[in-house]
């Protein structure tokens, strides 16, 4: 249990990077799309502002999700992480609603507009050190198993696509074609609200413990081969926050006493922790019923 709570805490990390990252360029697409008089890179800086929301509510949702089980949650705050997923792939959807209607304005009044090459290198720049932070929340969030740090991460790479989307647009501009920044902007929308809906997908099948059969036959199967185990009546999993919880019910021969059905229940739970990760796992034993023939 406290490999995970050190885990939420390494996910912390990756939180702070992405809105320090946020932050500072969201200022710098504010300033240099005034000064450069580009639309696109103001947009895409405004975007990257809202972004600074999500990825605080990912950060509190990682706070809470530490605090240890009180009365009110025996099964402690695990679940914060997977609400804050949710958040965060609300404000995603409403960002990328908000790309796709700025873009339909500008195909419907289709004003071409040709800004500073500077912004098109602004926000290339701005894509890549996005992308970075993307890479880390990402490789952070398969180490820790969080599924917040990992919409986070989701988050990170939408943006870079917004970012590499606007310099196209800037850059078409400058070519003579206008209508590539709509175009793209709308393809970048439908992109961000594709992803949003990939995370809140995700988030609402954990809250409603939803588990992958095929990973739940996968535990079966590790439980199954334990010396000992001679069926395996029942088994339920469900994520909970990054842990999974795991209720099976096994057989064991009739004659085997408290002590050596005890052993048993220890090496299942050693064996899915050892093979699987999985520290919560409850098992229930029951005899196994000899079929008679009369």
């Amino acid at each position: 249990m406290e490999k995970q709570y050190s885990d939420l805490k390494l996910g912390e990390r990756g939180a702070w990077i992405s809105i320090g990252a946020y932050i500072v360029l969201s200022l710098l697409k504010l300033i240099i799309g005034y000064m450069a008089n580009s639309e696109a890179l103001l947009a895409d800086g405004l975007n990257n502002s809202t972004d600074i929301i999500a990825s605080i509510a990912v950060l509190v949702g990682l706070r809470i999700s530490q605090k240890p089980p009180d009365q009110d949650h025996p099964y402690g705050h695990w679940r914060a992480e997977t609400v804050a997923s949710m958040i965060a792939s609300f404000i995603m959807m409403a960002v990328g609603l908000q790309v796709l209607y700025k873009a339909g304005q500008s195909v419907l009044d289709f004003k071409a507009q040709a800004p500073d090459a500077t912004a098109a290198w602004t926000a290339l720049f701005c894509a890549g050190v996005i992308y970075l932070v993307y890479r880390y929340n990402r490789n952070l969030a398969q180490k820790i198993n969080s599924q917040a740090v990992m919409a986070a991460a989701k988050d990170n790479l939408s943006d870079a696509w917004v970012s590499i989307g606007t310099a196209i647009g800037i850059i078409g501009s400058q070519f003579g074609f206008p209508w590539l920044d709509p175009v793209t902007a709308i393809i970048v929308g439908f992109m961000i609200c594709k992803t949003a809906w990939d995370i809140f997908r995700e988030a609402s099948h954990n809250l409603t413990d939803g588990f992958a059969p095929e990973e739940l036959d996968e535990l079966q199967g590790s439980i199954k081969s334990v010396s000992g185990v001679e069926n395996v009546n029942n088994i339920k999993a469900r994520s909970h926050g990054n842990n999974i919880l795991v209720d099976v019910v096994i057989q064991v021969q009739p004659e085997l006493n408290v002590i050596e059905s005890h052993r048993i229940t220890e090496r299942i739970e050693e064996k899915l922790e050892k093979e699987h990760g999985i520290a919560n796992v409850h098992v229930h034993v029951e005899p196994k019923q000899e079929h008679r023939t009369i």
